[in-house]
């Protein structure tokens, strides 16, 4: 059975055609646009739903489907999540990028092999990633999910190897 990731939300209506203005999470446009096919839960059902055209305004995204020509025929789908399955986001991943799932969870270590907590959460701060990182101590400390601290993730080892400045982790 295929996985599926959330990718957007079908926020309101554009126009009278019955094109979907999007909310979609930062710097994923290009990725956004490049699709033909997302999907709607309906029950416990995952239901395609084509992309004819797709474009960008005002920091939305603005998706023409298939068969959906009129605001009643969009409104059923209005609050509705988009997803795409696993496959497709692994498929468009840089070799240095991972899904938030698969960070949550793994063992953070410093360079001399020492364990220093575990990743609690992944968020983002406009400027870039930051790893939530439960501490030995029970405190949470943000980590700037960048390549001069964080110099190596491996998902197979469950292991991720920090660079740890002082401070960095309290």
């Amino acid at each position: 059975m295929s996985k599926f990731i959330s990718v957007g939300k079908i926020l309101n209506f554009h126009g009278i055609q019955g094109e979907a203005k999007v909310g979609f999470s930062r710097n994923q446009q290009e990725f956004l646009l490049g699709l033909t096919e997302v999907f709607v839960k309906s029950g416990s059902d995952y239901v395609p739903l084509k992309i004819s055209k797709s474009r960008i305004h005002k920091n939305f995204a603005i998706i023409k489907f298939e068969g959906i020509n009129s605001i009643d025929e969009l409104l059923p789908y209005k609050g509705a999540l988009l997803f795409v399955e696993e496959l497709t986001i692994r498929e468009n991943l840089e070799e240095d990028e991972f899904l938030i799932d698969e960070l949550v969870g793994l063992s953070v270590y410093d360079a001399e092999d020492k364990k220093l907590g575990f990743v609690v959460g992944v968020s983002n701060n406009g400027a870039t990633d930051l790893l939530s990182v439960k501490t030995n101590s029970k405190k949470v400390s943000l980590v700037p999910f960048v390549k001069a601290i964080v110099t190596g993730v491996s998902i197979k080892d469950k292991k991720i190897v920090i660079n740890n400045l002082e401070g960095l982790l309290e």
